[in-house]
């Protein structure tokens, strides 16, 4: 019996050893959201999918063109973080999910960009699919909200950023509206691009 305790221990002490190790993350407390498959449609009506940033770091946030509360500042903080990105020389793509495809065609998004200081060489922002695609792809990727009211023409959303790493695993949020921490997104944008 003692000697059955004794291989249990050990067996439980090699469990956690194993697992403490094999979850190291360059970013503390990762959050580890897995974001599942995606094939939509950029501002150029070209198609991008989750297989195509494969091998690449992206930041991502949750827009649409007729918002008028949060979206153009996230819009505006975004744009800068690509300016801080490009001076740093750190190399990640930034992609921003229409909350409202039905209405977001690539004609709506590129007038809705223009007034901004944005390089669409590493920026997409996706359309093309439906409201309960999107709602769904939201909660299950981001674990953020994505919900349309029936009777209004405003989606309420998540205002978070989000970095992603390499496999498409969710590893960081920060806010996108007040303040955005732009150091500390280019800090884990760096620590995983290593």
């Amino acid at each position: 019996m003692l000697k059955y305790k004794k291989v249990l221990v050990l067996g439980i002490f090699l469990l956690v050893l194993t697992t403490a190790c094999g979850n190291q993350s360059p970013i503390k407390d990762p959050l580890n959201y897995e974001v599942q498959s995606f094939s939509y449609t950029n501002q150029n009506n070209d198609t991008l999918s989750l297989d195509d940033l494969k091998g690449t770091v992206w930041v991502a946030n949750f827009i649409f063109t007729n918002c008028e509360t949060v979206c153009p500042p996230m819009t505006a903080h975004m744009s800068e973080l690509q300016q801080k990105m490009k001076s740093e020389g750190v190399n990640a793509r930034i992609i921003s999910f229409s909350v409202d495809p039905k209405n977001d065609t690539p004609e709506k998004i590129k007038d809705f960009t223009a007034p901004y200081s944005i390089s669409f060489e590493n920026w997409d922002f996706l359309s093309g699919y439906s409201q309960t695609e999107i709602e769904e792809f939201a909660r299950e990727s981001f674990k953020t909200i994505v919900q349309k009211p029936k009777n209004s023409d405003q989606v309420l959303h998540g205002t978070s950023f989000y970095v992603v790493d390499q496999n498409g695993v969710v590893m960081k949020d920060y806010n996108g509206v007040e303040n955005p921490p732009y150091d500390q997104m280019i800090k884990d944008i760096k620590a995983l691009t290593k």
